[in-house]
């Protein structure tokens, strides 16, 4: 036996690999500002990951795009004296040139102004809106928002979050915000998500970085605000004409809209129940 598989090394045998099916992805880049070696440090590991699969013989597919909703991107195109949309669309197109320039093998390149995403985060939306957690309690319900804003951030902080009275970010003092706004019930699913993590269902690497997002559930995580009452440039809520998705909301569908969540159910399927996903942050 020990001889039979001496004369097969030495023949070039090769052991069988058994082919996987991966979907990677990056993150979606902002188009306020030109791309940086940030951008592409992020998208040359992910083209790297992907190369390396496809050379396996794994069937893969390999998503980047870019960001171009909220009120960052109108506040930056009004300063350029453009439109948001010719905003994102020559950003966008800065993105597509790097990572040209640089031979990205990316297999998709999403925006979030595109018809076919926008249709996608719709029907999401809808899906949640109508939909209940084990209480009966629906998922998305309207409230009202009182907090503190940083446009440069895109996100409300608390004064905890403050440096001297600043964003610690963009040493800034954030808005103060009070509007009426659509939420998503996060404490019916704050447990189960936990579960997921520590159990390496949703697995996060480094384990630094898993140890560091476990000790936010011991935060007074909260409900959270879906929709903007007062930003103007963004996917309109499909059930309230007068609000807008809230620009993390419309982005995070990115990885489920570019591989046919509403309007492709079997390649949908394929790539994020039948494969393996992985996201680079």
């Amino acid at each position: 036996m020990a001889d039979r598989k001496k004369e097969e090394i030495l023949a070039g045998s090769k052991p069988q690999i058994k082919k996987g099916r991966y979907f990677i992805t990056t993150p979606i880049y902002y188009v306020n500002d030109k791309p940086h070696i940030g951008h592409s440090y992020t998208t040359i590991a992910a083209d790297i990951l992907s190369r390396f699969h496809r050379i396996r013989g794994d069937e893969t597919f390999f998503l980047t795009g870019t960001d171009e909703h909220g009120s960052k991107v109108a506040e930056e195109a009004e300063k350029s004296g453009l439109t948001p949309q010719e905003l994102c669309d020559k950003n966008s197109e800065l993105y597509k040139n790097v990572w040209k320039k640089l031979n990205i093998s990316f297999d998709y390149f999403v925006r979030t102004t595109d018809e076919r995403h926008v249709q996608a985060v719709e029907k999401l939306l809808d899906i949640l809106y109508q939909a209940k957690d084990e209480k009966g309690q629906k998922i998305v319900y309207p409230g009202e928002y009182t907090g503190l804003y940083c446009v440069g951030c895109e996100k409300f902080i608390t004064e905890k979050d403050l440096v001297n009275g600043l964003c610690p970010n963009h040493l800034k003092p954030p808005q103060k915000v009070i509007e009426k706004n659509y939420f998503f019930r996060l404490s019916s699913y704050l447990s189960q998500v936990e579960r997921l993590i520590k159990e390496d269902k949703i697995r996060i690497l480094p384990e630094e970085k898993k140890k560091e997002t476990l000790g936010l559930f011991r935060q007074e995580l909260e409900d959270f605000s879906i929709s903007r009452e007062k930003v103007t440039w963004g996917i309109t809520l499909p059930f309230d004409s007068t609000q807008k998705t809230y620009v993390w909301v419309d982005a995070l569908p990115n990885y489920i809209s570019a591989i046919g969540y509403g309007d492709n159910p079997d390649e949908f399927r394929k790539w994020w129940t039948e494969g393996r996903v992985i996201h680079l942050l």
